[in-house]
Order: structure tokens, then C-alpha cells, then sequence
């Protein structure tokens, strides 16, 4: 799909020229007065803003596309009704579009149709700098000025996930990174502590995992998605593995630090320690369904599945920190929102007041009470929200205390069949045996061609 992306988005740079901004009218904290030079959340000083041409002064109606489903329909309503109702020029009507990949084909349709576009729009964050290379999203560095907006205040890697080019294209919106959820009963009745370093994972699987009498596992100490590569990469790029070195058109994960992560959790595997789900259509509801069932200390999996854990489990559920290596980053998931470029300038205007409140620090809140994704605010636990869904959700403070830690996901024209390789050859030598070394070797010198093709 991504390889799929980046080709319609080549197509349409091609076919299209970026519209310029009309001068339509205009919202909100403007106030008509130009902005003196600053810089920016990239680093760059820009010239004075004229921040009159980024108010709303006219009545508009306006659509936002998102792909929240059936169940998040009331925090949906709640959250545009009460933006309706804080001001008297704009109406926002909310669409829902579908899935990620389905917001992607109706919105790359309607940039290259130039009609139809909404004024705001979700999008998954792997997608936001295919979408700057096209064209399609539009440069919110002087709306930024002109409000004094603060983007400071999300963590730097969110920011970073947002920008194409150095400049700020999208804001962070719904946001997830990867966790691990442990049975906190079973930690506290146990002793255990998930540790922070990859070298400790040895001593803590020993002792978190269960085994019955004949040596089976009853319980695995944790389980490894294997659906998705964005579950374990991590593991190999804290290790010190470059899955795109610089040259962009090699791997290193054919190298002894790659070969030693995979070897590593080939043997946990092999100890009963945990399993490698597979890539297969029940692999998640299957790992779910053994974390649920108490037959897994814990699980590797999405932060934004938590209220879902939380309402499933009869125990209490914790979140920790991956465990890291040299480094302890982390990668982003889940949408950010971006205003597109071919929309005339009252709509944007319209929009960009639309995004501060979607953004704001109290309806982030409300978007991380109702759906199970992260607060994204540094600045959120000074609210007394911020304060009580800590005492209702103590387990984001581990997500918390390292906002600063998750960086943007891998970009490359190719990452699409990069990523399929590498899952494919993960699944085989973990579940169907075989040598390590030679299966990254070979995996690496498929991935080296593709990279060298693209």
C-alpha cells in the first residue's frame, strides 16, 4: 500500500500544480496585526505575518474527514457541537470517511480532482510526508505565527512526525506508539519489574514466564507481534541497527547487531519464553485473547488498545516503556490532522481554527478519555483533566514521562516492501526454524534490491 502511495502521490505532483492561496476572508485570535519575526518549530526565522489574512470574518460551513468508527460517534458529536457552539462563523460538519487507507484514496482523488476536499482532514502519520512531497498539505508555519500558537508543547519526535521538509504540514491528533501491557496482579504478586534495558530481558522472562510439568509454557513471559514491523522494529534500531543506512538504498539488517536481536528472540522462542504471533488475519485476537485469559505476563501492542484491555481484563493492566538499548526511542502511530493546500483561503482560515481546538489541551482530553489514545500535551497534567485521568489511568505516566522519546516512523518510497519482506522473513525463521544468520542475510539482499530499485 505505501509503495502504492508514493505512486499516485509522484502522479499526482505531476499532473498538478499547487493552487495558491486566494485571498478569502479570514478567524479567530488574529486581531489584524502583524506578527514580528520568530522562529519557527524547525528552526527557521521567518519575516513578519500579516496575521489579518488568517481570521474568519464571514459565516462558513466546513467538512472534516476522520476515521473514527461507530464507537467513538458521541465524543465525535460532543466534541464539533461544542466547537459549533463556542462561536457563531463557523459550522463544522463531521464526515466519516472509513479506514486510514480509505481517507488516503478519497483524499489523493480529491487533491488530484482538485474538488471535493475537505477543509480538515485525519491521516495516518506514516503518510504525512508522501503527502508533502505532493503537494497536498499545506504549510502551517504562519498560521502558526499569526495565532502564536505553541507547538512546543507536543513532544519533539510528534512534531517531527509532522513535518515534511522541515516545515510543520499537520498537528498530532489521535496518537499511539507501541507498549508493552502487563498483568500489574500478577507483577505486584510476583515481584516483577519490566525491565528498562534489552540486556535485562534474559533474567525477567525466566522469571515471568510459567511452565507446567511437562514443560510447556502456561504462561509466557511476553508475546511479539508479528503482523506488523512497527511492533519490533524498535528493538533493533535502539540496538544500534540502521534499517535504512544513510545511502538509502542499503539495509543493515543483515549486520551482527541485527543478527544478534533476532537470534536473541529466536531463542526466547525457542525457550517457551514467548512466541511469535505470525502474520495472519486472527494473529492480534489471538495474542489478545492469551493476555486476556492470563496465559502472558504481558503483551507488545498499540497504546491505543488500552480502554480495550481495561474493559476486558479481570486484572489491573499496566503499561511500561519498551526496553531499550543504547537509546529508548520509540516510534509514533495513530493520525495527525492536516488542512489541504488546494482549498480557497477562507476555508483553510476556517480550518486552521478548527485544528487549535481540535488540539487544544482540554478536548485533548477529551479524545484520550473517550477513545484510549495518548494524551499528547506536555503541558496536560497541569490541568485539573490532565490531573484526573492520571488518577483514573495511572499507567500513562510511563507514556508520559518520555513523550519526547517517539520520533517519526521510517519515510522511504520503498518502506512498503521493505516492511513486507522483513515480517515475512521474521515469521519464517521464528515459527519454522532454520539458521538466523543466513535468513537475514538473504532477507537483506532482497530488501538491497528493492532499495536500489526504487
Amino acid at each position: 500500500m505505501r509503495k502504492k502511495i508514493a505512486l499516485v502521490m509522484a502522479a499526482v505532483t505531476a499532473a498538478t500544480t499547487l493552487a495558491g492561496c486566494s485571498g478569502g476572508g479570514s478567524t479567530g485570535k488574529a486581531g489584524g496585526q502583524s506578527t514580528t519575526a520568530e522562529t519557527t518549530a524547525a528552526g527557521e526565522t521567518t519575516g513578519e505575518v500579516d496575521a489579518s489574512k488568517y481570521e474568519v470574518t464571514e459565516p462558513i460551513t466546513i467538512k472534516w474527514w476522520h476515521a473514527l468508527e461507530d464507537q467513538y460517534s458521541d465524543t465525535v458529536q460532543k466534541v464539533v457541537d461544542d466547537f459549533n457552539n463556542s462561536q457563531d462563523l463557523i459550522t463544522v460538519e463531521a464526515e466519516y470517511i472509513g479506514s486510514y487507507s480509505k481517507v488516503n484514496e478519497a483524499l489523493v482523488a480529491a487533491h488530484a480532482a482538485g474538488t471535493d476536499l475537505p477543509a480538515i482532514t485525519v491521516a495516518n502519520t506514516s503518510y504525512i510526508a508522501e503527502y508533502g512531497a505532493g503537494g497536498l498539505t499545506e504549510d502551517l508555519t504562519p498560521y502558526i505565527q499569526a495565532s502564536d500558537y505553541d507547538v512546543t508543547d507536543f513532544g519533539d519526535g510528534m512534531i517531527k512526525a509532522c513535518q515534511y521538509n522541515d516545515k510543520v504540514v499537520s498537528l498530532p491528533f489521535l496518537i499511539s506508539t507501541q507498549i508493552m501491557f502487563y498483568n500489574k496482579d500478577m507483577a505486584d504478586e510476583m515481584g516483577l519489574t519490566i525491565p528498562e534495558k534489552w540486556s535485562d530481558m534474559d533474567a525477567f522472562l525466566e522469571k515471568a514466564t510459567q511452565k507446567n510439568a511437562d514443560g510447556s509454557t502456561a504462561v509466557y513471559g511476553t508475546i511479539i507481534p508479528g503482523w506488523d514491523q512497527w511492533y519490533f522494529e524498535t528493538f533493533y534500531q535502539n540496538n544500534g541497527v540502521k534499517i535504512i543506512n544513510d545511502d538509502q538504498v542499503t539495509t543493515d539488517l543483515a549486520d551482527e547487531k541485527a543478527v544478534a536481536v533476532a537470534q536473541k528472540i529466536k531463542d526466547w522462542c525457542d525457550e517457551g519464553y514467548t512466541y511469535w504471533t505470525g502474520t495472519g488475519d486472527d494473529a492480534s485476537s489471538n495474542m489478545r485473547q492469551n493476555f486476556i485469559d492470563g496465559k502472558a505476563f504481558s503483551v507488545v501492542h498499540t497504546t491505543s488498545l488500552y480502554n480495550t484491555y481495561v474493559d476486558q481484563c479481570d486484572f489491573e493492566v499496566g503499561m511500561s516503556w519498551l526496553p531499550g538499548g543504547d537509546t529508548k526511542d520509540q516510534e509514533i502511530g495513530g493520525c495527525a490532522l492536516l488542512i489541504p493546500a488546494k482549498n480557497d483561503q477562507a476555508t483553510k482560515n476556517a480550518a486552521w481554527q478548527f485544528m487549535q481546538y481540535l488540539c487544544s489541551k482540554d478536548v485533548n482530553m477529551t479524545w484520550a478519555e473517550g477513545t484510549g489514545y495518548m494524551p499528547t500535551r506536555k503541558s496536560v497534567l497541569d490541568t485539573d483533566e490532565g490531573k484526573a485521568f492520571l488518577e483514573k489511568k495511572p499507567a500513562f505516566q510511563a507514556i508520559l514521562d518520555n513523550l519526547d522519546e517517539i520520533n517519526p516512523r521510517i519515510q522511504h518510497k520503498a518502506w512498503g516492501q521493505l516492511a513486507t519482506i522483513w515480517k515475512n522473513s521474521m515469521a519464517e525463521v521464528m515459527m519454522e526454524g532454520g539458521d538466523v544468520p543466513a535468513a537475514m542475510e538473504q532477507m537483506a539482499d532482497e530488501i538491497n534490491d528493492v532499495l536500489g530499485d526504487s
